[in-house]
């Protein structure tokens, strides 16, 4: 009898495309999952994946297991959300992927009140790149994600997939303090058009919002620096190397050698929990998502 364990190890590679990051996913060791498939080979006497360079490729084999593998989670699912629901309270694991941000600034709280209100319930965070965490939900990786998009760019949610809005997350231009828009209450996106960007690397949410916007302005951005992380971003305004275009959400106390000036019209992101509709009996889940919208007024209070 094959092992769900190790099925669900096999699974998590086909969905991530490499042993490491399924191994994040799965919150083990990359040595563990490569033990677990390797147990799964000699159980199916076949090979599953195949060395390609530094990484590995799933054989025909491993995809239709993979497969397979897939609709058995989809079932095992289904009988822990009864099960839940018949108990009436949130318990079991619950896995949550959340982009960086919201990570810092509202899962915190979060989690420790569900910890402290609902004891039988495991919940674990994973941070995840928003542009994949909607597919993690749909293909089962994870149970609830943590999204956003933007005022311009709607999220798309696929068929078997539910949300809820959590809240708006409102951004500032971030200048140096001795910029000469830094005494302005305001400034409008077309007075931006010679100034030195700092801004996330390509294929980013906020990086993609920010070339759209600007771009319909008239003019193209002039980008100098890219960091993924916010509060680098915030360190380059600080040393006077540009400007930025940064969320209110986990920014946290800004240093003195930056000033925050309201961009007219403000963008918004918009926060979005979002679930596999299979699950969406699970008290884990509606309790989680509760909780997320009870909390987001006192996060999301401007610094």
């Amino acid at each position: 009898m094959l092992d769900l364990g190790r099925l669900r190890a096999l699974h998590a590679v086909a969905v991530h495309g490499s042993v490491g990051a399924a191994a994040a996913a799965l919150g083990f060791s990359p040595s563990a999952v490569s033990q677990q498939i390797g147990k799964l080979e000699r159980e199916t006497r076949t090979t599953l994946l195949e060395r390609r360079g530094r990484g590995v490729r799933l054989t025909d084999e491993a995809h239709q297991l993979a497969a397979t593998a897939e609709q058995l989670l989809a079932i095992v699912e289904e009988a822990e959300v009864r099960l839940e629901e018949r108990r009436g309270l949130p318990s079991g694991r619950l896995s949550i992927g959340c982009f960086a941000s919201a990570a810092r600034g509202l899962m915190p709280r979060a989690l420790a009140e569900l910890a402290t209100r609902h004891p039988a319930l495991d919940a674990r965070l994973t941070e995840v790149d928003p542009h994949i965490s909607v597919e993690l939900v749909e293909r089962g990786v994870i149970d609830l994600a943590v999204a956003h998009d933007w005022d311009i760019a709607p999220m798309p949610v696929p068929p078997g997939v539910e949300h809820a809005v959590i809240g708006d997350d409102l951004c500032d231009v971030l200048v140096p303090r001795d910029h000469p828009m830094a005494t302005r209450a305001s400034v409008r996106r077309e007075e931006l058009a010679d100034e030195r960007w700092i801004t996330q690397p390509p294929g980013s949410v906020c990086h993609d919002w920010l070339m759209r916007t600007l771009r319909a302005t008239g003019y193209e951005p002039r980008i100098v620096h890219q960091a993924e992380e916010n509060h680098t971003q915030v360190a380059l305004v600080a040393a006077g190397l540009g400007i930025a275009l940064v969320p209110r959400l986990g920014r946290g106390t800004l240093p003195p050698e930056v000033t925050p000036i309201r961009l007219d019209p403000m963008p918004t992101r918009r926060l979005h929990a979002l679930w596999r509709t299979g699950a969406a009996r699970r008290p884990a889940i509606t309790e989680t998502v509760r909780m997320l919208q009870e909390l987001w007024p006192e996060v999301s209070t401007p610094v």
